[in-house]
């Protein structure tokens, strides 16, 4: 792309989602004693900054980048961040746009895919549903240490000849209107400084600095805690049981690999693992059902294990002189009013929206915000006006947030429903591979072009979304009990595999329009398919008011679920 002149000046990236400095402390601050101009700043330096900064890199190769970073580096192999499991824009985003697939392969763990087990209160996990795939699906996915892969991200930024100051801390910034530039105030290994820049970006992580100076955060009614722990060993799944019948149904028998839920009703536990050779254990619960004073150091975690995840009790108490590490997070989710902004700047990661992490979104819309971050600053060295293109993404950013939002939120208390998470679980993949997956792997995020033609369509996968959500919660009071000692193996379902294997494919214009048109008509019967699995359990009142969810004449033949 054609270079800008550096009279825009350089990105910054100050904090690591741990800073909890905000940007109105007092004003008795010393003079800065250096002051200089770059094109960007943005503030923090974990993984939603430094991925940006790598991807400004590529596009603009004379930008000026400056990255400021609270902490400083090597951090520890299997940091306490969380955020370690990706799915497929997130894993499509670290390896094919950033151009880091090999060291991903080399460095860190290829998934398993997503694997459920119902398991609440049970030490049998042969004895339960499964649901997951016995052969690795072919979209590729990372289990990755955060430790391992910041160092790496810092010590690439570093290389690339990136201005990555760590050991700095923001002291306060002011944010400039139309032309004005930015100014941040910091202090550092250097002394105290004022940077001025064309671009800020907020990359802060849960300090959210300008999303709280600017009072942008948005209550999204998901209420949701979580604690967290790692264990320097591997927690082999597989082994759990003497069952060589139950570990043979996966090809390798290797489920450990995977990013396991143990579900149960309103919560359920993670089990990832890292390349460091620890294994991540989490606790995600519903607020209302499971209140967060009951895991919220090691020792009642341990015991709240005991009683709805006992395998999983049972090995971490092997291993309790292994504690890493432990954390909690109340209320994680929130919205944002807004993340792009005509004065240029804008927020990513979780200084902006974070969703759930329960099919591990994070790394999808750092992936998506720093993509439109991306495009809007190309758009400003090109002199294109920016209030359309922000409206824009804006729009279409909110679009995706509203649209996973409505996958999580009030949908806990489903989790321990066998049939009914059977089905919800198919559904929320194929709403996820067939639209966004299409418009990230085909690189259509900004294409107002294709946005403008196909508005319609995706407006009702959109809608048909909620309404399936909704389904699923009136289908839940019905369902019988169920768990039987089954794998519900989604390789078996051809239609499914097709849809992620698709998603490779290299698409010209009308063969992305032709590929959205069909996977919405899919998603149209598959919601035929669901309605008529949850009438018969609930009877035909759940038919009333689902009329907009059954195929109509001329679309596909409904889908059969596991």
């Amino acid at each position: 792309m054609a270079g800008c002149p550096r009279a825009h000046g350089a990105p910054i990236i100050a904090g690591d989602g741990r800073d909890t400095v905000t940007a109105t402390e007092p004003t008795a601050e010393p003079a800065p004693h250096r002051t200089s101009t770059h094109d960007v700043v943005i503030l923090g330096g974990g993984l939603a900054g430094l991925t940006l900064a790598l991807q400004l890199h590529d596009a603009f190769p004379d930008l000026d980048i400056v990255v400021l970073e609270r902490g400083t580096h090597p951090l520890p192999a299997a940091a306490h961040k969380v955020g370690e499991s990706t799915v497929d824009v997130g894993a499509h985003y670290f390896g094919e746009v950033l151009g880091l697939r090999d060291y991903l392969r080399r460095e860190h763990i290829l998934k398993f895919g997503l694997r459920y087990f119902f398991s609440d209160g049970r030490s049998d996990i042969d004895q339960v549903t499964e649901l997951g795939v016995s052969e690795v699906f072919p979209a590729p996915s990372y289990q990755l240490d955060r430790g391992i892969f910041e160092n790496f991200l810092g010590a690439e930024v570093h290389r690339r000849g990136i201005d990555f100051r760590e050991g700095t801390r923001v002291r306060g910034f002011d944010l400039g209107k139309g032309d004005e530039r930015h100014s941040v105030r910091c202090s550092g290994p250097g002394g105290d400084c004022q940077i001025d820049a064309r671009w800020l970006v907020d990359a802060s992580g849960r300090a959210g600095l300008i999303r709280r100076r600017l009072e942008l955060t948005v209550d999204n009614g998901h209420r949701v805690n979580a604690a967290w722990f790692r264990i320097d060993d591997r927690l082999e799944l597989d082994d759990w049981v003497d069952n060589p019948a139950w570990r043979a149904r996966c090809k390798p028998p290797e489920r450990w690999r995977s990013t396991n839920h143990l579900c149960g009703h309103g919560y359920w536990v993670w089990l990832i693992p890292l390349a460091s050779g620890a294994h991540s254990v989490g606790i995600v619960a519903d607020a209302d059902i499971h209140p967060l004073d009951t895991f919220n150091d090691f020792e009642r975690a341990l015991a709240w294990l005991g009683q709805h995840q006992p395998a999983v009790a049972r090995e971490v108490a092997k291993r309790r002189d292994k504690l890493l590490d432990f954390r909690f997070l109340k209320n994680y989710s929130h919205g944002c009013s807004k993340v792009f902004s005509a004065d240029r700047w804008a927020l990513t990661g979780e200084a902006g929206a974070f969703l759930d992490p329960f099919y591990s979104p994070g790394s999808d819309f750092i992936g998506i915000a720093n993509t439109f971050i991306c495009q809007l600053i190309g758009d400003d060295r090109a002199g294109t006006a920016l209030a359309p293109r922000v409206r824009l993404y804006e729009r279409l950013y909110q679009s995706f947030y509203d649209s996973m939002l409505a996958i999580f939120r009030g949908q806990y208390p489903l989790f321990g429903n066998v049939r009914v998470m059977a089905a919800k679980i198919i559904w929320d993949h194929a709403f996820y591979w067939g639209v966004l997956c299409q418009l990230v792997f085909q690189r259509r995020l900004g294409d107002a072009a294709l946005f403008a033609d196909m508005g319609p369509q995706l407006a009702h996968a959109q809608q048909l979304n909620e309404r399936m959500q909704q389904l699923f919660r009136d289908w839940h009071a019905f369902a019988p009990p169920t768990n039987e000692a089954v794998m519900l193996d989604q390789r078996e379902l051809p239609w499914f595999t097709a849809l992620n294997v698709a998603m490779h494919d290299t698409l010209d214009d009308a063969g992305v329009r032709t590929r959205l048109h069909e996977n919405v008509q899919l998603l149209q019967g598959l919601a035929a398919s669901i309605v008529g699995r949850a009438v018969v359990d609930g009877g035909e009142s759940l038919r009333e008011g689902c009329e907009d969810l059954v195929a109509a004449p001329g679309q596909p033949a409904p889908f059969a679920t596991p």
